[in-house]
Order: structure tokens, then sequence, then C-alpha cells
């Protein structure tokens, strides 16, 4: 940890009792890819700090931090996150680290979007032949990309091939691998999955695909009973060369899952 980092987050935690808890709305992406379980053991031994996740999809988290019910989210839609902001129910948002997102689907890929040329002509092949596709359809980050990737693409999922599963991520991979149908993921996710089947990842390295997560304390001017110094404490942690390395050596099958790329 950086000289002026460790200072800033001794100071913060000077008010912070042994093994006090943080509450943090985090992304079902975010969970399902196993990175937590490397993260929160360090996090507790380092600063004695316990960190408490609430799953939810980026919009339930941010919804949560509207109410004041968590003390920080760590989410990954930028827009609704600038939302959240510019209506004072954050204080900053700090970008953590980045993955891509993927489509995957039936091996035999019937649509050929393993060939498109992009993310929206991989979306049209599916729609030209009514492929069976499976949305989280959850006001979740991924559902949010996965909808304005639709929209970038001139073409309305409808119909009966097109299911919403109304689930975090893992789920809706489970939905998918049963109907051997398509869907939309982050990579993390697809990598952690244990219930492939038949599925394969067929299409990446869109530009378009970038999935940056950020986290973003609770106001206290708002909601005065938010825990802003285990909040300030844990961005300092999180953003720190000890989470550089957990972050960039959090390896599955070979692959590193996140890109740290916080800046001092």
């Amino acid at each position: 940890m950086k000289p002026v980092i460790a200072a800033l987050v001794a100071a913060t935690l000077a008010t912070v009792t042994h093994a006090e808890t943080l509450r943090m709305a985090v992304t079902t992406s975010f969970y399902n890819s196993g990175l937590s379980d490397v993260l929160l053991p360090a996090v507790k031994a380092e600063l004695e700090l316990n960190v408490e996740l609430i799953v939810v999809g980026t919009g339930q988290a941010l919804r949560l931090g509207e109410a004041g019910d968590v003390d920080a989210i760590l989410v990954h839609a930028r827009v609704a996150e600038d939302r959240f902001l510019e209506a004072g129910f954050g204080t900053h948002r700090r970008e953590i680290m980045y993955n891509d997102f993927v489509f995957v689907g039936p091996m035999e890929d019937p649509a050929g979007i393993a060939d498109a040329g992009s993310a929206a002509t991989a979306l049209q092949a599916i729609a030209r032949i009514q492929a069976p596709f499976v949305s989280r359809g959850d006001d979740s980050g991924t559902h949010k990309k996965e909808l304005a990737l639709w929209d970038a693409s001139s073409t309305a999922p409808e119909g009966a091939w097109y299911r919403a599963a109304g689930s975090g991520m893992g789920a809706t991979l489970n939905v998918a691998s049963g109907m051997n149908a398509y869907t939309f993921t982050d990579r993390a996710s697809w990598l952690n999955f244990g219930n492939k089947a038949s599925l394969g990842l067929l299409y990446a390295g869109d530009p378009a695909l970038f999935n940056q997560y950020a986290y973003i304390p609770v106001n206290p001017a708002r909601w005065p009973h938010v825990r802003h110094d285990l909040a300030l404490a844990f961005e300092g942690w999180l953003t720190s060369d000890t989470a550089k390395g957990l972050i960039n050596g959090y390896v599955l099958n070979g692959e590193q899952l996140f890109t740290f790329n916080a800046q001092p």
C-alpha cells in the first residue's frame, strides 16, 4: 500500500472499533465470480472489518443505496451510477476493476454468432432465426447492458423465443443451460459456472462489451446513520496494492477474471 493511501486508511480507521461491519450491496455477477471469497477474508484480516454483502442486481443495489439501507455499493452500470450521484445519493464514484461481457449459447451455434462482426450483429442473427435467448430481465447492470445492445442493433427482442428469467446471473445461466439457449453474461460468472452442459462461449471482443465495476459510498449528508467511515476505509483498501494483487491474481482455468484499474 502506498504511504499516502496507508496514512488515509489509518486516519479513517482511528474511529473504527474492532470487527465492525460494513453493509455493501453488490451485483450478483461480482458475487458469482467468486472474487468476494478472496477479497473479504483479506480485508477482515488486514483492517479487522467485516464486509456484509447484499447480493442483488445493479438496479436493486442502487435502490438500496437510495434508501440508505447500505453503506456503499459496488455496481456496473455507468448511466445509472451517474444518475445516482447527480441525485445526491452517493458521495463519489471510484472505478475499481473491469472485465467483459460475452455471449454464450449452444455449441452448434444455430444463429452463427461466432462469426458475427459485432455484438449488435450477433443479436440480429439470434433474432432473425428466433433462437431461444434467456435474458436476466432483472434491471441488473448486465440486463441494462443487454438492452442497450438490443437498442444498438435496431432489433426488438419480442416473442416466445425471448425469455426473461427475472433472476441473478447464476440462475439465468442455469435456465439457459436447461433450455440449450443463448444468453448474455459477464465473463467471470461464465468461467465460474459449473453447469455448462452443451453451452460454450461463442462471441466476445467487441469494445461495446467492456464491463467496468465502480464503488460508490452512500452519502451521509442524506443518510446520517450510514457508516461513511467504514465505507472510506474499505475504499482505501480496495484501491490498494494489496487488493490490486488479489484482483489481478484471481484466475480460473488459467484465465484472469478481472483487471484492476483503480487510480490513486
